[in-house]
């Protein structure tokens, strides 16, 4: 009998744990040569603006510019840019955007303030950051999408300049990410990428603004160019593979199912597709579909790796059971594909984004549905939210005293911080004590 081509799992098998965690481990690929040659890009970006970015993008874009003019995308080609779209693809990214910003448009917060007994005045400012910085992947790997989840909320938010960054390698630019900035109101676009794209956003260069954050997927240079920058500026997150993780009773087309799990897989050989399901007869359909569908795909290889390197069909003693296995993943992506997902939701602790019901494909999520599809992955769920207007706000306390009320506060001040043998904290707030 052949090998099946999937990880089988049983939560009732005896080293289940342990095979979890096993499949569950991933190591990300940035390594000391890699480290190094971001901090060399870094570290020249920092001390010759310009011209170390002009260089580096000759060099891994093989492109031939002189300046940074060359690389600046206008206004009137973003615009361009969308005008000539052919009208399904305009309409679709039209679609999208409005969803996107109609959806971020509930999640902008709001100052507020009150007044306590003694009449002192507390409160939150919410201010949007100035500047965000957008990294879109470009070349074959080219995401018009990803412009749309990472700009619109930062536009929402109130940035007042939204700097987009996507390399061109050979010259080719991709006409949908324009078109998709366009539409989501970025202000600048540089025709960079890789390492040099994030230190001319976090240190700024004579052309690329200096950003407050950035964000945007990007490869391992990226990647590590950005956890570099950190504390300099501000990240999204390090993201790793995506996930899927699809919950079924059994009741939906198996071949849906192996669809779902194969639209994650196709992103990369290290992305993680897992079914878990109570019915054991639907495990098996599931692996008879994927070994009918696979065949058929144009990145079967991609999908054929992440399969059999990172995949697993997962056999629980009920959909409780199945909860408690998603919320020790604490996926990327969560599929209930149940009969009654609310039921289910309760037990759902942990997920970047939940995909409730048989007709909510993940990749709807991706695209067009509305909530970003910007996520934390590789058990980060279990503390980290998707990305949204609030990743551009910043909050500021607001506190403001009445005479009576500096007068009480400051006794127990006073208390607290010469037990913490502070006495210029103690005598700050004493002065402002009534006799």
């Amino acid at each position: 009998m052949a090998k099946p081509m999937v990880l089988r799992l049983d939560s009732q098998q005896a080293d289940f744990s342990e095979q979890l965690d096993k499949l569950l481990a991933w190591e990300s690929v940035s390594n000391k040569e890699v480290n190094r040659t971001v901090e060399d890009i870094l570290d020249r970006v920092k001390a010759e603006g310009d011209s170390a970015v002009v260089e580096y993008t000759n060099r891994f874009d093989r492109l031939s510019v002189s300046s940074m003019a060359e690389l600046e995308f206008t206004q009137d080609d973003l615009n361009k840019a969308l005008a000539g779209l052919p009208a399904d693809q305009n309409n679709a990214l039209r679609v999208a955007a409005q969803r996107v910003r109609d959806y971020h448009e509930r999640q902008k917060g709001e100052s507020w303030q009150y007044q306590d007994a003694e009449g002192t005045l507390l409160g939150q400012k919410v201010t949007p950051m100035d500047k965000a910085g957008l990294y879109v992947p470009g070349g074959k790997a080219s995401y018009p999408s990803s412009v749309l989840m990472n700009a619109i909320p930062a536009h929402v938010a109130g940035v007042e300049e939204l700097i987009m960054v996507v390399p061109t390698p050979d010259g080719e630019v991709n006409q949908l990410v324009l078109a998709a900035a366009a539409l989501a109101g970025v202000s600048r676009a540089f025709a960079i990428g890789g390492a040099q794209a994030i230190a001319a956003l976090a240190y700024g260069t004579e052309t690329v603004p200096k950003v407050d954050k950035i964000v945007g997927p990007g490869n391992i240079f990226v990647a590590t160019a950005k956890r570099a920058v950190f504390g300099t500026v501000g990240i999204d997150m390090i993201a790793g593979p995506s996930e899927i993780l699809v919950i079924c009773d059994g009741g939906t087309d198996p071949d849906w199912i192996a669809m779902d799990l194969f639209s994650q897989a196709e992103h990369d050989e290290d992305a993680q597709p897992i079914l878990i399901s109570p019915d054991a007869d639907f495990l098996d359909k599931v692996s008879a579909s994927i070994e009918k569908l696979l065949p058929t795909m144009e990145r079967k290889a991609i999908i054929g790796r992440s399969l059999a390197d990172r995949a697993a069909l997962i056999k629980v003693a009920n959909l409780e059971e199945a909860a408690k296995v998603n919320n020790r993943i604490a996926p990327e992506h969560l599929e209930l594909s149940v009969e009654d997902p609310q039921a289910l939701l309760p037990l759902i602790k942990h997920a970047g984004a939940i995909f409730m019901g048989r007709y909510t494909a993940e990749a709807l999520g991706d695209y067009c549905a509305g909530p970003n599809h910007v996520l934390p992955t590789s058990g980060t769920a279990r503390f980290s939210s998707p990305l949204g207007v609030y990743d551009f706000q910043k909050r500021s306390s607001l506190i403001m005293f009445s005479e009576d009320g500096a007068s009480e506060m400051g006794k127990v001040a006073s208390v607290l911080a010469r037990g913490e043998s502070l006495t210029a904290h103690a005598r700050s707030a004493e002065y402002r004590i009534k006799d």
